[in-house]
């Protein structure tokens, strides 16, 4: 017996496989960042792996992330796509190793016999009970992997656990990357709240003003109009610029996964966008290599070569092995004596004849599958090093825009001051207060706008890099239904890979 297993284990572990030696592909990149005037010089090279917390250096934010990480409703579903594909490999490493299955029974026989005399009227009868007894353990159909059908398999099925595993990681960037962006957003949002307000209030004051004059026989009624229209469209842009706020709150604490505390969130964007620093710069453009989701595609092209492996294997026999162990006897004295022992055991092999060349085209497929896995793997390369150059050509002409728009901001400030003093001495008409008033009010929206993008550029090039080692290690959330009192309710725990 110990033979018999000792040869099973052997032959379920030691056979070879027939899948193609797969080497690292090229990954199909220039082996630096393009360089030219629309491109940083010290970013010539490719930026080193960071984690978040070095660019997203504001604590409140950084709280933010980290309730997120562990509340997150995308990232528990992550967790439940690894839990499944763990199990889907476990799966299917299993039919490796034969299996082996337990059974007993018992069967009773009775016979009843009688007996007569003629010297007495009364007859008597005997019963006879026999009862056998059998247990047995048997091999149900255990295939020897001898051409590595069921090794290639397995293998397939762990590189797809592995690409799950990988997309989980991308989930964690992305939304470390989301929640700073909406941080953002709010933080600008605010800051365009306080120019409306003010806005509203200079406008309300103008009209104070303009109607004493039309009172005192000074100005137009046309002015008091003109200064009611600015007053008007400054409420409504101060109405809907409430909701915006609003509406980022809630985006947030979605991203996080529970209601956020006030206090975590910056109360403008001069506040929130000096926190975001820039990646420092590093080695060349392969590190692009440990992105999440090209980490993902090399794991799902592995799994199609290893299915070509099994492909191959199955144009070859099949050979199953079944054998039973078992006791037998008629009484229960004697059920585990010698002679009560019995085995047996048996081996078929299986190879299909004609079809129709079904086989031969299933390696074709996963061959074409692989090819796919390959160019699919070298796109998301070549995508993943195009979202880094442009996140650098925005980065390197960002400082020269926010500048020329910040003099703008000056110059249309002093405008409508002085047109603001020439209105008051009767110089000028109101009209020429309005055009000013109008411009600064731009100005303004413009320089919030372009703050908010410099910061959300700064984000942009951390994801894009990706790699945040910090997140490869971040816990994952086991997902479960928690039943009690007549309800389900969705219940986590949070623990690290």
């Amino acid at each position: 017996m110990k033979r018999i297993a000792a040869s099973l284990t052997f032959l379920a572990a030691g056979c070879a496989t027939m899948e193609p030696h797969l080497a690292r592909p090229d990954p199909a990149i220039p082996p630096s960042w393009p360089v030219g005037n629309a491109y940083l010089s010290q970013s010539e090279a490719s930026l080193p792996t960071v984690t978040y917390r070095q660019i997203l250096r504001d604590a409140r934010l950084q709280t933010l992330i980290a309730q997120a990480l562990n509340s997150n409703r995308n990232l528990m579903v992550a967790a439940a796509n690894i839990a499944a594909a763990r199990e889907q490999y476990r799966i299917q490493r299993a039919q490796q190793f034969p299996q082996l299955d337990a059974g007993a029974g018992v069967t009773v026989t009775g016979e009843r016999s009688s007996s007569s005399s003629s010297s007495t009227p009364s007859s008597s009868s005997s019963a006879k009970v026999a009862a056998q007894y059998t247990a047995g353990l048997s091999v149900p159909s255990f295939e020897i992997d001898l051409f590595g059908r069921l090794r290639s398999l397995t293998h397939a099925q762990l590189e797809q656990y592995f690409a799950t595993e990988a997309g989980a990681r991308a989930t964690r960037l992305t939304l470390v990357a989301d929640i700073a962006d909406n941080w953002l957003t709010y933080a600008a949002d605010s800051s365009l709240l306080q120019i409306f307000q003010q806005t509203a209030a200079s406008a309300a004051e103008s009209v104070r003003i303009t109607r004493l004059r039309l009172d005192a026989g000074i100005a137009p009624r046309s002015d008091l109009s003109q200064a009611v229209e600015i007053l008007t469209q400054a409420q409504a842009d101060l109405a809907q610029q409430r909701t915006f706020v609003a509406q980022d709150v809630n985006a947030l604490q979605l991203l996080v996964g529970a209601p956020i505390n006030p206090a975590l969130l910056a109360g403008s964007i001069d506040e929130a966008g000096g926190t975001i620093a820039d990646p420092p710069a590093g080695v060349d453009s392969y590190v692009l290599l440990r992105r999440p989701d090209v980490v993902q595609a090399e794991y799902q092209l592995r799994a199609a070569n290893a299915n070509i492996g099994a492909a191959r294997a199955a144009l070859f026999p099949r050979i199953t092995l079944t054998g039973l162990l078992g006791f037998a006897s008629s009484a229960l004295t004697s059920l585990f004596t010698g002679g009560a022992f019995g085995w047996s055991a048996g081996t078929n092999a299986a190879y299909t004849i004609f079809q129709a060349g079904a086989g031969h085209a299933n390696v074709r497929l996963t061959e074409a599958q692989r090819n796919a896995a390959l160019a699919n793997y070298q796109l998301s390369v070549q995508t993943a090093f195009r979202e880094v150059a442009d996140a650098l050509a925005r980065r390197a002409t960002m400082d020269e825009q926010l500048s020329a728009i910040t003099r703008n901001q000056a110059a249309a400030a002093d405008v409508y001051l002085i047109e603001e003093a020439r209105y008051k001495a009767g110089v000028d008409p109101y009209l020429s207060l309005l055009i000013a008033q109008r411009s600064y009010y731009s100005a303004q929206q413009v320089m919030v706008q372009t703050k908010l993008v410099a910061a959300q550029n700064r984000v942009t090039l951390y994801q894009s890099l990706g790699g945040d080692a910090l997140l490869q290690t971040a816990p994952l959330c086991e997902v479960r239904y928690v039943s009690g009192a007549g309800n389900a309710t969705l219940a986590s725990k949070c623990s690290p890979m």
